[in-house]
């Protein structure tokens, strides 16, 4: 056991530097971690408890989230309406982007949810998000086990955790789309490579081992195309470089693999290319994915290296300990085992950065290459650390832990003029652990401030999700609306929008939402029955000019205002009835 996992094994349990420590306490301490470490049962169940920990809060009570996630769960809904679970529709556009997966995943939770009687399932954004979570638990726990080989058992526990209190995984842990479920079977692949990897020369992984690789990478494609084998395939391509040779590859069993992942993936890619007669891979593959490739698409253009920039709050409470990591990496860097991590974290970022098109989420395969890594710092590193570095790391800590929750308060304020009053005691917990952490590190004590910030993350996200984002009334508009519509007397309204045509309004409402302008939106309720349109400010002056002389005449119901979740732009939004009052 290294100086530096003895001191903080002490500090951990109370005793003051130099005091010395009972070896007694620290022996305890040291042999709960091992065994923890060594049951696998234990191990896992104590990682999906942190995993539940930091990605349920806010699970069932943030409103849809535009525009993927709205779009991706109503597509769902929609494959749920026609049990045609093969194509991929957003009302009546075809959404031929990603492969199926996702939403076959989705539609079995929200069936699930119907059989099991939850009330109005299909239109319960929580139950879309289902996957998402289990795909959190699959890639914490693949991971604890993936590093195995690697970094050994203690630093791999350690890099999994951290894995489950990022920001960046949590984000993706609430939203119902690909990229949580994606990374579980990313790490899955990767595990049984880096076993390959290690393995003497001319080892044989088992059959069952191999298959779970190619199966893992199969389901992949499935979830997302072309990405998990981009990542896994960069990690062999570099591996093997830095190796010197390739033939522990061969361990794989790439022919019966190959055979396998395709027999697991192409049934639904010849399904649908037959279907829309070739338009899923025009589209996909030469508009979204190439497009992507080429330029910035969906005003998510930026230059190199933004990733690197955004990392350090993203990969937030893990970022500070990997900051302080880095020279010690870079003296390792010749290890077969540090270079198995390069290999799966640096050329995959290097091409990131140069494509044009930049999202968070991209990276988020790479990290736990780099949470391994910080974990196996954490351990083994030595004694004293960097104290040029150790200024930033502290001001890191502080960041997350004071600042975050302080920002959450403003946007209390500068939305809805009032704070959350729920997330102020979380605001002051987690500030105090961030400031009780940041004084463990100053002092040396890595792991413990590793424990106290990752505490501190849980109350942040528990705080903030659970209660500050819920809050922010002004940016749920689409809730707002779909409940004022539900107040209509003469039930069940058929319905239509002008100006705000956001995905999460569909999908709260109905998929036959129909989207017009402001004279549509007069003709529509001059169609007469039961009806409601939301008319946007801006389309108002063409709707009055509509709808003069309209019998009935339209019914001001209500007002709706707020803030579009995307752009920021101010909305006052009118919803007109033509039912009467009761």
């Amino acid at each position: 056991m290294s100086m530096a996992t003895q001191n903080d094994i002490a500090a951990a349990a109370g005793q003051e530097e130099g005091a010395h420590p009972s070896p007694t306490v620290a022996s305890t301490a040291e042999d709960a971690l091992n065994q923890a470490v060594r049951k696998p049962f234990l191990k896992s169940a104590l990682l999906i408890l942190l995993v539940l920990a930091a990605c349920l809060p806010g699970l069932l009570t943030v409103p849809p989230i535009d525009r993927d996630e709205a779009r991706f769960a109503q597509a769902t809904k929609q494959m749920v309406e026609t049990r045609d679970f093969i194509d991929i529709r957003f009302q009546d556009e075809a959404r031929h982007k990603k492969p199926v997966g996702i939403y076959w995943l989705q539609t079995a939770a929200v069936s699930i949810g119907e059989a099991m009687g939850v009330d109005d399932a299909r239109r319960q954004i929580w139950l879309y998000r289902l996957p998402s979570q289990l795909g959190a638990i699959l890639a914490v726990v693949a991971l604890a086990w993936a590093g195995v080989p690697l970094v050994g058992r203690r630093a791999a526990f350690i890099g999994a955790a951290g894995l489950a209190l990022t920001i960046l995984m949590g984000v993706e842990a609430r939203l119902a789309k690909t990229d949580a479920m994606l990374l579980g079977l990313i790490i899955l692949s990767q595990g049984v490579l880096a076993r390959a990897y290690v393995a003497s020369h001319g080892g044989r992984l088992s059959l069952s081992t191999s298959i779970l690789f190619w199966l893992a990478l199969g389901l992949g494609i499935l979830i997302k195309g072309p990405m998990a084998p981009f990542v896994v395939g960069m990690t062999a391509l570099f591996a093997a470089i830095f190796r010197k040779e390739g033939r522990w590859l061969l361990a794989l069993r790439p022919i019966l693999g190959l055979l396998l992942a395709l027999a697991v993936a192409a049934p639904w890619f010849i399904a649908i290319a037959l279907q829309s007669k070739g338009a899923f891979f025009e589209e996909s593959v030469g508009q979204d994915f190439i497009g992507k490739l080429l330029q910035g698409q969906e005003s998510h253009g930026a230059p190199p290296g933004v990733y690197t920039l955004i990392a350090w709050g993203t990969l937030w409470p893990v970022s500070p300990f990997l900051l302080l990591a880095l020279p010690t990496l870079w003296a390792w860097r010749r290890e077969r085992a540090m270079l198995f991590l390069i290999a799966w974290a640096v050329p995959a970022w290097l091409v990131l950065e140069l494509i044009p098109t930049k999202l968070p989420h991209y990276m988020l395969p790479l990290v736990p290459a780099l949470m391994l890594a910080t974990g196996r710092w954490l351990v083994d590193g030595p004694p004293k650390l960097n104290r040029a570095l150790l200024w930033p790391a502290v001001a890191l800590l502080l960041l997350g832990s004071v600042g975050v929750p302080l920002a959450a308060i403003a946007a209390g304020y500068a939305f809805d003029g009032i704070p959350s009053f729920g997330q102020e005691p979380f605001a002051v917990l987690t500030a105090g652990l961030g400031v009780w952490a940041a004084m463990a590190l100053w002092n040396g004590h890595r792991l413990t401030s590793f424990v106290r910030i990752g505490v501190a993350s849980l109350t942040l996200y528990a705080g903030v999700y659970g209660f500050a984002f819920p809050e922010l009334r002004a940016l749920w508009v689409s809730s707002r609306l779909a409940a004022a519509a539900e107040a209509v007397p003469c039930g069940d309204p058929v319905l239509a929008t002008t100006g705000f045509r956001e995905p999460s309004l569909v999908f709260l409402t109905r998929t036959d939402l129909e989207m017009t302008d402001g004279a549509g939106a007069a003709r529509f309720l001059a169609a007469g029955g039961c009806r409601v349109a939301f008319v946007e400010s801006r389309e108002e002056g063409a709707f009055d000019a509509a709808r003069g002389g309209l019998t009935p005449a339209p019914r001001l119901l209500t007002r709706v205002k707020g803030i579009n979740l995307n752009g920021g732009r101010q909305l006052d939004i009118a919803v007109y009835t033509t039912a009467e009052k009761q």
